[in-house]
């Protein structure tokens, strides 16, 4: 047993156009961190502090997705007395469609399972991500499965939870632009049509198993050609002001496929050069600002195939 860990959990992009609540995949080079320690003074787990979310996220732990996920390996390991003090520091703005919640709650399992000395494979802890993220956005597992293993996961099947993990072609970049607005994940997934004609289930599913060939042919163009909702998409884009603008602009610059990323409000751009990925960037942001005076944050990542890991803790 550790006394202390850190551990980073990458940000996700869920959906990926046809793939509502099947497909995500982890983002490289942002997400949330996670710090635990032995508190020998307490009784059980508590959330000590929480930074970068600008007050917004609760201290409780019940309340928290973190705190929730990092309970949930608690019982599993039958460690729920144990004084365990959780310092959450938050790299994904909230509410943007970036899987925030689920990178805090895969974080959380993880350093809870190094603390004890890794007893526990990921596979054991993605339902306790689960039950933390319907904690606040539902029953699904796309974005946190990708947080917690890393690359492309497919969710094959929800009851038996079935999944399957997918590498993706090291070239294969993902331009993500957030608008400066905020989406409640609860608002989008009500806007989502609980009935639909099965000329669009064709079209979905024609499109999502595309995009799972094109990763067994190692061809980025096809997958981004095969990003295109009929169901969804159209629902959420009204709710993201300047949304056709900014996929237009995306896929005139060159863009391969492009789609909004989760519940929104960041639009997702596939391309396969980090020269082209600089390109297609900035046709969206002015694409925010031109049609929706919106200023917006770009995040250029590759697949981030590790998943939630164990990080070097702050020098003090």
């Amino acid at each position: 047993m550790q006394k202390r860990v850190r551990v980073f959990a990458p940000a996700s992009a869920a959906n990926l156009g046809p793939g509502y609540d099947l497909l995500g995949v982890a983002i490289g080079g942002v997400g949330d961190e996670v710090e635990v320690r032995l508190a020998p003074e307490a009784d059980g787990l508590f959330i000590e502090s929480i930074e970068g979310d600008g007050g917004r996220l609760p201290l409780k732990a019940d309340e928290n997705t973190a705190g929730i996920a990092a309970l949930e390996v608690l019982k599993l390991l039958g460690k729920e007395d144990v004084g365990i003090a959780l310092h959450l520091k938050k790299g994904l703005p909230l509410g943007s469609g970036l899987g925030s919640s689920g990178a805090s709650a895969a974080a959380a399992v993880q350093a809870i399972n190094v603390l004890f000395g890794e007893p526990l494979e990921k596979k054991d802890m993605l339902h306790a991500t689960m039950v933390a993220e319907a904690s606040v956005s539902g029953w699904h597992a796309d974005n946190v499965a990708a947080s917690l293993f890393g690359g492309l996961i497919l969710i094959r099947s929800y009851e038996p939870l079935d999944w399957m993990r997918f590498d993706v072609p090291e070239a294969m970049r993902f331009v993500l632009v957030k608008p400066d607005t905020a989406l409640e994940t609860k608002k989008a997934r009500a806007a989502v049509p609980t009935e639909i004609p099965i000329k669009q289930h064709i079209a979905n599913s024609g499109n999502l198993a595309a995009m799972i060939g094109a990763l067994g042919m190692k061809d980025i163009k096809r997958f981004g050609a095969a990003i295109q909702d009929v169901i969804v998409e159209p629902a959420r884009a009204p709710l993201i002001p300047g949304f056709h603008a900014v996929k237009r602009a995306a896929l005139e610059a060159g863009a391969y496929g492009c789609s909004i990323s989760g519940a929104g409000p960041t639009i997702f751009a596939i391309v396969d050069s980090d020269e082209l990925a600089q390109r297609v960037a900035k046709v969206m942001q002015d694409a925010f600002m031109q049609d929706a005076q919106l200023d917006s944050f770009v995040t250029i990542g590759h697949v981030d195939l590790d998943g939630a890991r164990q990080i070097d803790l702050p020098v003090t």
